[in-house]
């Protein structure tokens, strides 16, 4: 089976999209369009760890090969060994701005010698069926930082040279918010704070990763012209919104 760093390195690049609606059905649906990944946002939305494990059997039963993520609702070894139970094939972990947070991810998702993470069954075992097989390969579950405030970008080197770390999530929202510049993606201060975040992961090795929040496929596009190679194209909620929205302006005529 692939895992996320197999499939960037066989493509160049992995698009992917995220899940707020807390729906099981949307999951499975977005599933079966081609997407490498999925990631439920345990950080913004009301999606719990039940709930996830839902959604997580439903991108399995979509499509075996989108492989299913989370980001977590922040850095805690409790919720993060839990959702690597439920089926996390992948973790996200928002406002790591500091070495120390980072080496706290690491040895959450990691068994041991690499990590401190407790062995026990689960979902991502087949409830202990295939436990062999799992604890196998579950040290290569992708584990991604996301740099979203500026302290983080000032510590680029000490949270990039974490060994561990395989990639970096830029939260463009949230960093611009902390550089007191909120949602303006075309000022220059924004600019250099992510052309910094890709040259520092390519110095060090750390898969590049952006979310493209509106649904731009130009955009998109030019993101993986710049190097990044993690992409998030828009979320359920923003693409049904926008979709339906454009759809009924032109049924009624409407600019």
């Amino acid at each position: 089976m692939e895992n996320l760093k197999s499939i960037i390195h066989k493509n160049g690049y992995a698009i992917g999209s995220w899940i707020n609606t807390a729906s099981p059905i949307v999951a499975e649906i977005l599933s079966n369009t081609g997407l490498d990944y999925l990631v439920i946002d345990s950080e913004h939305s009301t999606i719990d760890i039940e709930k996830s494990l839902n959604i997580f059997q439903a991108i399995k039963a979509g499509n075996p090969n989108c492989l299913p993520m989370v980001r977590l609702p922040g850095n805690l070894y409790s919720e993060t060994k839990r959702y690597l139970d439920a089926g996390a094939e992948g973790v996200i972990a928002p406002l790591i701005n500091r070495r120390e947070e980072a080496e706290r991810l690491v040895k959450s998702c990691k068994y041991p010698p690499l990590g401190d993470r407790g062995v026990g069954y689960g979902r991502s075992s087949e409830y202990g069926f295939n436990f062999d097989k799992y604890i196998s390969r579950a040290n290569e579950n992708f584990v991604c930082v996301q740099i979203e405030h500026i302290d983080a970008v000032n510590n680029l080197d000490s949270i990039f040279s974490v060994d561990g770390v395989d990639g970096a999530f830029i939260g463009p929202y949230d960093l611009t918010a902390s550089m007191g510049i909120t949602a303006d993606f075309t000022n220059l201060k924004y600019i250099d704070a992510y052309n910094r975040i890709l040259q520092k992961c390519n110095e060090y090795n750390v898969i590049p990763g952006i979310h493209v929040v509106q649904p731009d496929v130009n955009l998109v596009k030019e993101m993986i012209g710049k190097g990044f190679k993690l992409i998030a194209y828009t979320l359920d909620i923003t693409l049904l919104g926008y979709y339906y929205k454009k759809a009924i302006k032109e049924i009624r005529g409407l600019k």
